[in-house]
């Protein structure tokens, strides 16, 4: 005898589920089209007829089934008069059916999740780890790591063992595997004594670079190299490497310790959060956060075209702005200096001409391009000569043209973002609070994404960068007119990830001078070299 011939139930009939199923259809079915054809009349005539009531919807439903178009005649009781035409009705009819598709979509989803949530186990809780062995056998005075022996009652230093290598290489370490050799400075990297068979305490190793890299030092590792070989005044290295978690808390100490007005470089919004009301004692706090990562409504707005009716100050603002997407091959200079060309015309223009940043990335596609060449013909305010230049960069050579503009496009390319596009417009004190954030001891704060790539994908770095490189020239203008070289106080710029967030064309120069207080940090020494390959970024020799 089989399975199924031995279960009562699968002897035949009809399931109870399709008789449900069925039999709800059918009520839905007339459903729809009772609410179909009242509401079809109460839109087309004003009200809904007395006589199209529910129980009548069965004759009405096998009426319309022979002739859908006859509505009348599905409904032989109730005046033709009150009734719509048949596309109200099968319109409201569809529609009704769709929304009730998507209800039972949604309502199926929710109860799946429910179900799902309840019958997944909840994730055991992870026990904390215990504290390493070396930290239990120098924290209890005990022998070695490992050991059961209890501590002594009196112990004595002299006598306690240092931890092996395998006891102290699983601590956590915050710099990276270049700064571990110099983390200790006792033995050169690499050496190592093995211990004597027998474990006497006088004679027990001293550890090796390697044990001895977790130890606590009283100095951040991560002031590795100096770009110049210079230092800042009365301060250590002005540029370093290494990971976030050692750049965040050198610039947080470097801003503690700058008594001035302040400019701080980062990609770390933390930054931003913690340092924020200690500067707002000093002067005003002023963010530029064109992405929105900082948590805060309060984000000062800048035209990148702002002071750019000088000829000097756009070819400035230019050589910034494609800065993060300056090919660096040599076979490339022409278009990159036509691009240069390009972008300080259009700079210039709009100053003169009162036009918004967002009218230069229309310009960079192609779109009115004679307009800039009018403004700077026309104006009086126009440097001579610059509407012949803009017009031989856009006539001589087509295809160079094209790839400047393309350039040029690529640099603006951040502006097809709403956030992006609304920072370029600033409100009326926004540029008077930057220009005297300097005399009044403020701090700018300018926070942008990290980029690897910009000159693929450069978001908003060149806004960035030509932020930065603006507000570093106003600085050093003001120390260049002070009568000792220097302001007092001093402008102190805290670069933190500048390489990634804003490649400054000065900073090159910004190493080899002291008229400014500076500490620029990057990840490594070969992200310093590829964003500035003129420069020399030499280690520092111990």
């Amino acid at each position: 005898m089989t399975v199924h011939e031995s279960d009562p139930r699968r002897q035949g009939g009809i399931p109870d589920g399709v008789l449900v199923g069925l039999l709800a259809f059918l009520l839905g079915l007339a459903a729809l089209v009772w609410t179909s054809t009242g509401l079809a009349a109460l839109f087309a005539k004003g009200s809904w007829p007395a006589t199209v009531t529910f129980t009548r919807t069965p004759g009405a439903v096998r009426a319309l089934i022979t002739q859908p178009h006859d509505v009348t005649g599905a409904w032989p009781n109730t005046d033709p008069a009150a009734l719509s035409g048949w596309g109200l009705f099968w319109g409201l009819f569809i529609s009704q059916l769709l929304v009730l598709f998507v209800l039972t979509v949604f309502v199926m989803g929710v109860i799946a999740r429910t179900k799902s949530r309840r019958k997944s186990p909840h994730p055991p809780a992870i026990p904390a780890a215990p504290a390493p062995p070396a930290f239990e056998a120098r924290a209890s005075g005990a022998g070695a790591p490992g050991g059961s022996r209890p501590a002594p009652p009196t112990p004595n230093p002299a006598t306690l063992p240092y931890p092996t290598s395998e006891a102290a290489a699983p601590l956590p370490i915050p710099a990276p595997p270049a700064f571990e050799a110099r983390g200790s400075g006792d033995e050169a990297p690499g050496s190592s004594r093995p211990a004597p068979p027998t474990p006497n305490p006088a004679t027990l190793p001293y550890p090796t670079s390697e044990t001895a890299a977790p130890l606590p030092t009283p100095a951040p590792p991560a002031f590795e190299a100096r770009g110049s070989g210079d230092e800042a005044p009365g301060g250590p290295g002005r540029m370093a490497y290494g990971s976030p978690a050692l750049r965040h808390p050198l610039a947080a100490q470097a801003l503690a310790a700058a008594e001035g007005p302040a400019l701080v470089l980062t990609s770390s919004p933390a930054l931003w959060a913690e340092t924020k009301d200690a500067r707002a004692k000093l002067g005003p706090v002023l963010l530029y956060d064109p992405s929105h990562l900082c948590d805060t409504p309060a984000r000062m707005h800048w035209n990148p075209a702002d002071a750019c009716a000088d000829r000097d100050t756009a070819a400035a603002r230019a050589i910034a702005l494609l800065a993060p997407v300056r090919p660096q091959a040599r076979m490339d200079a022409a278009i990159a200096d036509t691009a240069e060309t390009l972008l300080r015309s259009w700079l210039q223009a709009a100053a003169l001409d009162g036009r918004p940043f967002k009218q230069l990335h229309r310009w960079a596609q192609g779109n009115s391009a004679q307009d800039p060449v009018r403004i700077l013909r026309t104006h009086r305010h126009a440097a001579p000569g610059a509407a012949g230049e803009l017009e031989s960069a856009l006539t001589a050579h087509p295809e160079r043209r094209e790839q400047a503009q393309y350039l040029t496009a690529r640099a603006l390319s951040c502006l097809t973002s709403i956030h992006i596009r609304e920072a370029c417009n600033p409100n009326r004190t926004d540029a008077l609070t930057l220009a005297s954030f300097v005399t009044e001891g403020g701090t700018l704060y300018v926070v942008g994404e990290p980029l690897e790539d910009p000159r693929t994908h450069p978001g908003a770095m060149p806004l960035l960068t030509a932020l930065t490189a603006s507000v570093v020239e106003h600085g050093r203008r003001m120390a260049a007119r002070s009568s000792h070289g220097r302001l007092d106080p001093p402008l102190t710029l805290v670069l933190e990830d500048v390489a990634a967030v804003a490649p400054i064309p000065q900073l090159p120069e910004l190493l080899q001078q002291d008229s400014l207080p500076l500490l620029a940090l990057c990840r490594s020494r070969e992200q310093a070299r590829a964003r500035w390959p003129e420069a020399a970024f030499e280690p520092t020799h111990s």
